[in-house]
């Protein structure tokens, strides 16, 4: 990343992403706070479309929170396998239903302390949970799109999550915290991609200091992805 010149102007970075994205959200299909919770454990190295093709049998199958903490763990893990690390996801959603009904009557709660309490949460799905459910900007969401790009784009040097988050809600506005997360996350998803950023059709090109570096750097030779 040395050879990266100046980061973006964040209020400029902000207006193309409003520009791009007006309306970003999570694309993780839920319907309350707890399915959204149980759709974030369940997205950990897995996509947000398969997420969304095995929800709907959790949830018929385990409408209530209670159902979920009295069910059998096999079954959940039979129920949930297609989204890998399934024994441990199981485990997680378990451990969070029985929490959320124990210590808060059923509710989830609303602040990170608490969240941070639940089993299987850690800053990114409490960040995610808090903002897209309650709208409460505790933090910025850092998953792999997003750690990815706000490198990309000159906004931190740092590696590790809790890291680059410091340096994002350093950067960025409270009142945006919640709403960048979902554009970056979009952006990512869709237009700067992990092994091939699509820098041509890139709306943030102009502000990106990756960009010149992605766009003359030669494609990869046949075979070469396979080395």
């Amino acid at each position: 990343m040395s050879r990266l010149k100046k980061p973006p102007s964040v209020s400029a970075l902000l207006r193309l992403l409003d520009k791009r994205w007006p309306a970003a959200t999570t694309e993780l299909t839920h319907r309350d706070p707890w399915q959204l919770l149980v759709a974030t454990i369940l997205s950990a190295q897995c996509t947000d479309a398969r997420v969304n093709l095995v929800t709907p049998g959790f949830f018929k199958r385990w409408p209530a929170i209670a159902d979920v903490a009295s069910a059998r763990l096999p079954d959940i893990q039979k129920e949930i396998h297609s989204t890998g690390f399934y024994r441990n996801k199981a485990k997680s959603i378990q451990g969070a239903a029985r929490r959320v009904l124990e210590a808060h009557a059923g509710r989830v709660p609303r602040t990170m302390a608490e969240m941070l309490e639940i089993p299987g949460v850690a800053r990114k799905t409490a960040n995610v949970v808090l903002g897209t459910a309650f709208g409460i900007a505790e933090g910025v969401v850092v998953d792999t799109h997003i750690h990815r790009l706000s490198r990309r784009l000159g906004l931190t040097k740092e590696d590790r999550p809790e890291k680059i988050e410091q340096d994002l809600m350093r950067l960025v506005p409270k009142a945006r915290w919640i709403l960048f997360g979902h554009q970056l996350v979009l952006h990512g998803r869709h237009v700067c991609q992990a092994k091939k950023p699509l820098c041509p059709d890139c709306s943030l090109r102009p502000l990106c200091p990756s960009a010149q570096l992605f766009l003359h750097k030669p494609d990869p030779k046949p075979g070469d992805e396979k080395k």
